[in-house]
């Protein structure tokens, strides 16, 4: 009896702190949730309360609020260039990194222009020069991108990448040694 008891009070305050959230807008779109959001996407954030007006004019749902969110485009830069359906693929592909070799990892910001030019903005972690090198070698030669597009215009944008190659190979352990 306690057990069913607790389990309709544990449903009952997960009812209520759900519909404690605020109404979420991006771009002028109602989303369920900011959670995938890059950070260096957002451009602006605006926090409406509560009102008469805020409800009037965003529905029931902003009974809790409204966070307005504009990010710098209206649409993200995407690389679609056949057979690839995303980035990694094509720099798995193209990378030269064989199975023999040690497992290697990269993580990058790239900056795509407006153009669709990818390049380097900065080398967030990188497990070797060689790999690195490899690496920027198959972006410089990557077909164009899809630009982001704000406002019916292409613009530049930051995308994350993250590679390992060889792929199904993890990294080795990191050996620490603690002196007492």
């Amino acid at each position: 009896m306690r057990r069913v008891i607790l389990s309709l009070i544990l449903a009952l305050c997960a009812t209520t702190l759900s519909a404690r959230e605020p109404l979420y807008v991006v771009n002028g779109h109602i989303v369920d949730n900011i959670n995938d959001i890059p950070q260096e996407d957002i451009e602006s954030i605006d926090i409406l309360p509560a009102t008469e007006a805020t409800i009037a004019e965003w529905g029931t749902g902003a009974t809790e609020g409204v966070i307005l969110i504009r990010l710098i485009y209206d649409s993200p830069a995407r690389y679609a260039v056949a057979p690839y359906n995303n980035f990694t693929a094509y720099l798995a592909d193209n990378v030269k990194w064989d199975d023999r070799m040690p497992a290697e990892r990269v993580s990058l910001r790239l900056k795509i222009d407006a153009e669709g030019n990818a390049t380097i903005s900065e080398v967030l972690q990188s497990t070797s020069r060689q790999f690195l090198k490899r690496v920027t070698q198959a972006i410089a030669k990557a077909p164009r991108w899809e630009a982001a597009v704000r406002d019916g215009h292409p613009v530049e944008s930051i995308v994350l990448v993250n590679l390992l190659l060889p792929e199904g190979k993890s990294l080795p352990a990191e050996h620490a040694v603690i002196i007492r």
